[in-house]
């Protein structure tokens, strides 16, 4: 019998792999790490919107979003650290230079947030990644991803990102048509902004 592992010849009745170590009843898709992203997520078809006036920001330095080329717009990863975590609505002093935002969502919640978070029925950060805000947000319909968005603030404005959602992300902004989220791609949400996420949404102010 063979390691289905490593490969390495082993003696028949062996319960381990002495090369490897692994069990003999192991299989290279049991060894596979499991998927971070929600699998539980309802999905469902959402008509074609119309896709302008997007502004992504890449993930490797700011710049201003007039001097972004469509060429430079893509992003390279999620994992965007911040500050240790913190809540507005615990008392928490809030850094000077930091602005604030009221989200006020679809399901009647409203929070006061600044710096950095996460958005979803139940939101988690991935290894090394460090936020100041985990919102979690109420989706009986389950059509809101666990992670679905991520935020954050540039010179003032709040910028959100899609987190590999299963339905997706639509931003609408003040006298703007929608402007639909390509997954880990920034994009500057004015107050005034509408943030769709599947049944669910969010209005910044």
């Amino acid at each position: 019998m063979t390691c289905r592992i490593c490969g390495a010849e082993l003696p028949d009745g062996a319960m381990f792999c002495g090369e490897c170590g692994s069990s003999t009843s192991a299989t290279p898709e049991s060894r596979r790490r499991p998927d971070p992203r929600p699998g539980d997520t309802t999905v469902f078809e959402r008509p074609a919107r119309r896709n302008s006036g997007v502004i992504s920001i890449p993930v490797d330095g700011f710049r201003a979003a007039t001097a972004i080329e469509s060429a430079d717009v893509a992003s390279s990863g999620s994992s965007f650290p911040s500050a240790a975590p913190a809540d507005a609505a615990s008392g928490a002093a809030l850094p000077a230079t930091s602005a604030r935002f009221v989200l006020t969502f679809s399901t009647g919640q409203t929070r006061t947030v600044f710096g950095s978070g996460l958005i979803g029925r139940r939101p988690m950060p991935q290894p090394g990644e460090v936020f100041d805000h985990l919102v979690q947000i109420a989706d009986r319909s389950l059509s809101v991803s666990k992670t679905h968005v991520e935020f954050g603030e540039h010179d003032g404005t709040l910028w959100v990102a899609d987190r590999f959602s299963g339905n997706g992300t639509i931003v609408r902004r003040p006298d703007d048509g929608a402007v639909r989220c390509e997954p880990g791609r920034r994009y500057l949400v004015p107050r005034g902004s509408r943030v769709e996420m599947a049944e669910q949404f969010f209005v910044v102010a």
